[in-house]
């Protein structure tokens, strides 16, 4: 079974954290199911860019990103190359990830707390 490794963040996941994936779902899904809340505020219909994920290892395991998910990734805070939205990258069958949650989405509601 494929893990995935996320890299420390300050509020989802201080410590970091390696879970076992399921293939053929999200990685905003495997996420979640494991006790990662990452924001979702369109409830992963590809409508904003707060499950924003950077792939820091196996990004060229995904499937490539539709034109839908390439406009609102060019939105997302801290862009970077191996940027995706997790709702919409699946978990490839055999291929462990290294993703980063960016520390910052512009999901404005959460920012104004």
């Amino acid at each position: 079974m494929p893990q995935i490794v996320v890299l420390p963040h300050v509020e989802l996941c201080p410590e970091g954290a390696v879970i076992d994936a399921v293939p053929g779902k999200s990685i905003c899904d495997n996420l979640l199911d494991n006790g990662i809340e990452i924001e979702h505020a369109c409830e992963k219909s590809c409508a904003c860019t707060t499950c924003h994920v950077i792939v820091r290892e196996g990004f060229a395991a995904l499937t490539p990103s539709e034109e839908d998910e390439d406009d609102l990734l060019d939105k997302a805070w801290g862009l970077e190359p191996a940027s995706r939205l997790s709702c919409q990258a699946v978990m490839p069958d055999d291929q462990d990830l290294v993703v980063e949650i960016p520390r910052y989405s512009i999901n404005h509601a959460k920012e104004n707390h």
